[in-house]
């Protein structure tokens, strides 16, 4: 079927009326486009690594500055639990570190675990690193996820 530039014409007008009349998606369910700048390609190599070898691999190091503010906490002698990692039942007096996440350790168990990995050897709570390329990826994995999660919202508020 051949199609004649006489043909062809009219339709991009009305096309072009079309999208005219058309809200915009953006404006009519509040979301921003993206300006289509972001990282430059060295970055985006990086993070590709971290990606790909992310699971075979633990995370860097915990921040010194971090873990040399992690609050101690001393242990009473009502209290009856044990340190996670060596299994060794606290005893009365002794002062043991907590994690954001509220675990508590022996200083002696959790700082050689922290030296090697950021995360909470109980439930996996990452703590922040030293390392920029790795913060960098995870802020920008949370930023995805968060466009994902808008996006299905989004999607499930038009076809329900």
């Amino acid at each position: 079927m051949i199609l004649l530039f006489c043909d062809f014409v009219p339709f991009l007008q009305k096309l072009t009326r079309l999208k005219k009349a058309m809200a915009s998606y953006f404006d009519e369910h509040d979301c921003e486009e993206t300006d289509g700048s972001g990282p430059d390609a060295n970055t985006l190599l990086r993070w590709a690594r971290l990606d790909y070898f992310g699971g075979e691999r633990k995370g860097p190091p915990a921040s010194k500055e971090v873990v040399a503010k992690l609050p101690d906490k001393m242990i009473s002698e009502d209290e009856d639990s044990r340190c996670p990692i060596c299994l060794v039942d606290y005893n009365a007096g002794e002062q043991c570190k907590v994690l954001p996440c509220k675990h508590d350790f022996h200083p002696r168990c959790i700082l050689p675990w922290l030296a090697q990995t950021n995360t909470c050897p109980v439930c996996r709570h990452e703590l922040p690193t030293d390392d920029e390329d790795y913060e960098e990826f995870q802020r920008e994995k949370a930023r995805t996820k968060q466009r994902d999660f808008e996006r299905e919202s989004l999607h499930s508020s038009m076809y329900t």
